[in-house]
């Protein structure tokens, strides 16, 4: 049996209208294989309900010519030469067939454009060929084989079906449904006429009703699409980019179950396509020049799930802002992660930086005044929960033994590395949280104030305390090579590697103007500068390595903050290398950013990114608005 391994995708096509996604080949078809786990299928919310899909003209693939992806929507162009045997070259015949896929919530649709160019008509035989296997996502994931489920027995052109909390049905016009001896394989077979010069149009779609899934379509409307005049004439594809971005992000358009009239960002296609606090967040507050909307209904979704006691398990506390939301438990290897999960110490202060930063853009103040109570509890947990140990830093350990190791952005087991390459132990306190917590402390204290509430001078003063411990805590190196610390570890010892991070307190308020340059040279030095975007940890670092997911890929969101950072600060001449990194980097992988690639400065991709990916998008408005597009 070959070995279980996290299936790659960085050659698949995906089409999604969230929480419905459908990731093939190419050429559009889905390949199962029996003995080794592939992402490929229709997955609706965290279920996979195809696990495959094959086309044949009279018994043959044809040759696959072109790909073209449009929003919802995806064509498959091939040449069927075998069909029009006698006529012409393969390469001039006159049958092709168009391939149109339509993704919406809940639903697939397939239509088959058979054409002709021959002087007569002629008969062709098409075959579309399915298989079902209700595999569950976290499965998926580690590479697990599944075993294929069985289809019942057809009747007509059309059928239905229940799988536990799922209703399924399948309708293929004028087609004659047949299924294998073994019930794994269902046949939609059309046998038709095309005529001269003519064209035949054959349809199928499968509908999925969920009654299990925790996310659904939401009822507010998507992402408004305007101020956009003029990106026309922007070099380096910005207009293409930003185009494919904003359709992504309202492809990745979602609602929980209980309130489908506040919309937030899924954070990713496939692995993330639910509520993720921190992405949800970030992709929110990154489209703010556009649009309120995500703001407003990413803060009260999360307000509603907000922490109400101590859960070990969950790592949930009062206040505290959740990390995810499944419909199940999601166990990967050893870890496993309660369908409700809140391991991430920088969600909750992000969460209220967003409010506020929707508050000075304009968001009703009515809207605001019903998540005051939310802001209060938050800000209580900043200072009485974040800091476990009283010593004045938001830091994080998973005391449940099973859940995610580390609790910032860079979440991954190995990513709080030291300079010589070494792993830090916990409790760990890492640099961006600080920061966060002191713009959320400020932002916060402002928002008490201007709403008669309470409290404001405290949080003003923890701020003002949290700046100074951190300037005497965190800074590393010497003269105009300092720098901050990545974290530090449980002994208290700066983690003193030059990372992306540092980026993220440009702009927060807690530096001061010569602090913020010095962090600018180094975001800005071929170090941590790739060329393509920010890498996550300098290549001067004995834990650097161009496809390590946290130590030394580029993620765009992390270089996007890092350039809004800039702007924020005043220092928006440095962050023009990684506005130029971005804009190629779009170009090199088609308008749709993935969720990371390698650092070296080529766009070698990272073969399990998520794409598209919510703040991977939305990188694409922070850019735009950096250019005074938007």
């Amino acid at each position: 049996m070959a070995q279980q391994h996290q299936p790659f995708l960085h050659d698949l096509i995906t089409v999604l209208a969230a929480p419905t996604q459908v990731l093939c080949q190419p050429s559009g078809e889905i390949a199962s294989t029996a003995d080794r786990q592939t992402v490929q299928g229709l997955i609706h919310a965290d279920v996979r309900v195809l696990s495959g899909l094959s086309l044949t003209i009279n018994g043959e693939p044809g040759e696959h010519l072109a790909t073209l992806l449009d929003g919802n929507c995806a064509q498959f162009t091939f040449l069927l030469p075998t069909a029009g045997a006698g006529v012409g070259i393969a390469a001039d015949a006159p049958l092709r067939l168009d391939w149109f896929r339509l993704v919406e919530p809940g639903q697939l649709a397939e239509t088959l454009m058979v054409s002709s160019h021959l002087l007569d008509p002629v008969d062709v035989d098409v075959c579309v060929e399915l298989a079902c296997d209700f595999a569950p996502l976290d499965s998926i994931r580690v590479g697990q084989p599944t075993a294929a489920s069985p289809f019942p027995e057809p009747a007509g052109d059309r059928f239905a079906w229940v799988h536990q909390d799922m209703a399924l049905s399948l309708v293929a016009e004028r087609a004659n449904l047949t299924v294998t001896d073994d019930r794994d394989r269902l046949t939609l077979h059309w046998r038709v006429t095309v005529p001269a010069d003519g064209q035949v149009n054959l349809l199928w779609r499968l509908g999925v009703q969920d009654a299990g899934s925790v996310v659904v379509v939401p009822s507010a409307p998507p992402l408004k699409i305007t101020n956009l005049a003029g990106t026309e004439s922007i070099d380096h594809g910005l207009q293409p980019w930003l185009a494919r971005s904003l359709e992504d992000l309202n492809g990745l358009w979602m609602a929980t179950r209980d309130a489908p009239e506040d919309g937030f960002f899924a954070a990713g296609a496939p692995w993330y396509l639910t509520l993720f606090g921190r992405d949800s967040i970030w992709a929110a507050r990154m489209v703010l020049p556009l649009d309120l909307a995500p703001a407003r209904g990413t803060l009260r979704t999360l307000a509603r799930r907000q922490g109400e006691r101590i859960d070990i398990i969950a790592a949930e506390e009062p206040g505290k802002i959740l990390h995810e939301l499944r419909r199940t438990t999601m166990r990967l290897g050893t870890s496993w992660l309660p369908p409700v999960y809140y391991g991430a110490i920088d969600a909750t202060p992000l969460w209220i930086c967003l409010l506020h930063d929707a508050w000075q853009a304009g968001l009703a103040e009515p809207d605001i005044a019903e998540l005051l109570p939310a802001l209060e509890r938050a800000l209580a947990w900043i200072i009485d929960c974040g800091d476990a140990d009283d010593d004045g830093f938001l830091e994080y350990r998973d005391a449940s033994g099973h859940g995610l190791a580390n609790h910032g952005w860079k979440d991954s087991f190995d990513s709080i590395r030291f300079h010589d390459g070494r792993v830090a132990e916990g409790p760990v306190a890492v640099c961006e949280a600080q920061g966060y917590a002191y713009e959320a402390a400020i932002g916060g204290a402002s928002l008490l104030d201007a709403f008669g509430r309470p409290g404001a001078d405290r949080y003003r003063l923890w701020a003002a305390e949290l700046a100074s411990r951190f300037r005497e805590s965190f800074w590393c190196g010497t003269g105009d090579d300092r720098y901050p610390a990545l974290a530090l570890d449980g002994d208290k010892r700066p983690v003193n590697s030059l990372t992306s991070n540092i980026g993220h307190l440009l702009g927060t308020g807690m530096l001061n103007a010569q602090e913020e340059l010095l962090i600018a040279r180094q975001v800005a030095s071929p170090a941590l500068d790739s060329g393509l975007g920010l890498r996550t940890m300098a290549a001067t670092d004995a834990g650097y390595a161009p496809l390590s997911y946290h130590c030394g890929s580029v993620w765009p969101h992390d270089t996007a903050i890092v350039i809004a950072g800039l702007v924020r600060a005043g220092l928006a001449e440095y962050a023009s290398g990684l506005i130029e990194g971005l804009l190629r980097a779009s170009i090199a992988f088609d308008q749709r950013l993935p969720e990371l690639w390698s650092g070296e400065g080529r766009p070698v991709p990272y073969p399990v990114a998520c794409r598209p990916q919510a703040w991977s998008a939305a990188a694409a408005v922070v850019v735009a608005h950096a250019l005074n597009v938007v």
